[in-house]
This record gives C-alpha cells, sequence and structure tokens, in this order.
C-alpha cells in the first residue's frame, strides 16, 4: 500500500526516533529540493523535445525550395522569412535551447547532490524509519 510517490513503512519497519528541529528542517529542505528537481526535470525533457523538433525542422528546411517564403513562429505569432532566415533563426533558436539544457543540467546535478547528502545525514539517524526513495 502506498500514497503518492514515497511508500508507506510497514508497521514493523517503524521505530520511535526524536525529531529535532533541524532534522525537521533537514527533512523540509529534502522536500523542497525534491519539488524543484521534478520541476526542472519537466523543463529538462520539454527542452529536449524542442530541441528535436528544431533538429526535424532544420532537415526539413534542407529540402525546400529557396524561392518561397517560410512561416516561421516567433512568440506568438508567425512571420514570412526566407529560406536563409529560417535556417539561422533554427541555429539560433537551437543555440539558446542547448545552453538552456545545460544550465537545467548542471542545476539537476547539484540538487541529485545536495540531497544525496541530505538522505545520508537523514538515514543515518532515522534508519528505515523515513523514506526518502521514489518509487
Amino acid at each position: 500500500m502506498s500514497s503518492g510517490k514515497f511508500p508507506l513503512l510497514q508497521r514493523e519497519e517503524e521505530r520511535d526516533v526524536e525529531v529535532t528541529w533541524e532534522d525537521q528542517q533537514r527533512i523540509n529542505q529534502f522536500s523542497r529540493l525534491n519539488t524543484r528537481q521534478e520541476t526542472l526535470e519537466d523543463e529538462y525533457k520539454a527542452q529536449k523535445t524542442e530541441k528535436e523538433y528544431l533538429d526535424d525542422l532544420a532537415t526539413e528546411l534542407e529540402l525546400i525550395d529557396e524561392e518561397e517564403p517560410i512561416p516561421y513562429k516567433i512568440g506568438d505569432s508567425f512571420f514570412m522569412l526566407t529560406l536563409e532566415q529560417a535556417q539561422a533563426r533554427v541555429e539560433k533558436d537551437k543555440a539558446v535551447i542547448d545552453s538552456r539544457v545545460d544550465e537545467l543540467d548542471s542545476q539537476i546535478s547539484n540538487i541529485t547532490s545536495a540531497m544525496n547528502e541530505l538522505k545520508r545525514a537523514l538515514y543515518a539517524k532515522f534508519g528505515q524509519a523515513i523514506n526518502l526513495e521514489k518509487s
């Protein structure tokens, strides 16, 4: 039987351990980091998907007639661009996404490290009485 993403402990795994203010702060920090990590991972996936779309678009642009104007979405509007302008715009957009993906990857890595340190400290004190693993 589980509740949410973290399974409940079995009755025999529970034990009484005093939770200090510092322990509660660590648990709260772990929870905030976990939520932030999930948000960043969702954005990371979305950025990777957008990058794949741009890669596909770059491939498609290679097949288009150079004389045809190309509708290109910028913000909420579409603009008619030349093939050269559209290709330049795709490359610029890919560079922006690559930069954001690298930034997200770094943030996720830093959060994972901080969460692992908190896990070690909390498991050292609470053992099986706390569950910090995702199911």
